[in-house]
């Protein structure tokens, strides 16, 4: 028996739009496959009116129109929110947060490696003192991007003191960036909030902080972003990366996010591959979701 081929958004557009005209079938099944993909019910109704309302207007019954139209309007609402790194200081300092499990340590290891390949050095902080699991995971990733790495000199070591002494080395030696992996889950009474904040007290008074970057798992959805609330509320996030994109089939995770956290998605994951992290492009990105 063969394989099930794994749904997704771009195959379930392409019947729709090899049809000869728009009907109100063309309507329900865009809407179906919208939910499907993980755009949320929000985004979806708003787009879809959007999408009639053009249809209307330009008084089109081609869904070649309808395709063109829906990967034009994606591409414009990815593009209202800057999805450029900003990583110019030196040291550019990049604090990574993000509840355990959503791949923050492979995503550190990942974009060490992406800023490798464009020539920069790094050094990565790890600051999540209380996993020892996490040093010696970050370690190994840090090794097969070309990366240092600033240890604690012993487990439950104050996380900010790690931070610093990257920082310090990087300054010292001259290193353009660093990457500091921060704690995903409480450990202290104090909460994971209050020892954000510390990090970034002790590393803003050597250098200014270029981006904090949140991590979530695409494949988690909706869910995923309510987990990860209190980071947006309280970390000063400038940015979000995607991990496990894989495919389309969650594809309109990166619009719903965009617009209901109000941040730029700045990197994706697509594979589990050191190489499989990218910045993220919104052109590209639609034309590969919508086709």
């Amino acid at each position: 028996m063969a394989a099930r081929t794994p749904w997704s958004l771009s195959g379930a557009l392409r019947g729709m739009f090899a049809k000869k005209t728009i009907d109100a079938e063309t309507w329900e099944d865009l809407e179906d496959a919208l939910i499907q993909a993980d755009f949320g019910p929000d985004v979806t109704e708003v787009v879809v009116a959007e999408l009639r309302a053009k249809v209307a207007t330009y008084n089109t019954t081609d869904p070649k129109d309808l395709q063109r139209m829906l990967r034009e309007g994606i591409e414009e609402r990815l593009s209202l929110l800057d999805s450029t790194l900003t990583l110019s200081e030196r040291p550019a300092v990049v604090l990574v947060v993000g509840v355990n499990g959503v791949g923050k340590t492979t995503t550190i290891g990942k974009f060490a490696k992406f800023l490798n390949t464009y020539g920069r050095t790094v050094v990565v902080g790890a600051a999540d003192t209380f996993r020892a699991g996490a040093v010696d995971q970050l370690a190994t990733w840090a090794e097969r991007a070309g990366a240092q790495i600033v240890r604690p000199q012993a487990v439950g070591q104050d996380p900010a003191s790690v931070a610093f002494q990257t920082v310090e080395k990087a300054k010292n030696e001259g290193i353009e960036i660093v990457i500091i992996d921060t704690a995903g889950r409480l450990h202290t009474k104090g909460g994971l909030m209050d020892e954000l904040t510390k990090i970034r007290r002790v590393v803003e008074k050597q250098a200014p902080i270029a981006e904090v970057l949140l991590v979530l798992d695409a494949t988690t959805g909706q869910n995923g972003l309510a987990q990860a609330e209190a980071f947006i509320q309280h970390a000063g996030v400038t940015g979000l990366v995607l991990t496990k994109l894989d495919g389309s089939a969650r594809g309109g995770f990166v619009l719903a996010v965009q617009e209901r956290t109000g941040i730029p998605i700045k990197l994706v994951g697509q594979g589990e591959g050191i190489n499989d992290l990218t910045g993220f492009t919104p052109h590209v990105f639609a034309q590969k979701l919508i086709g």
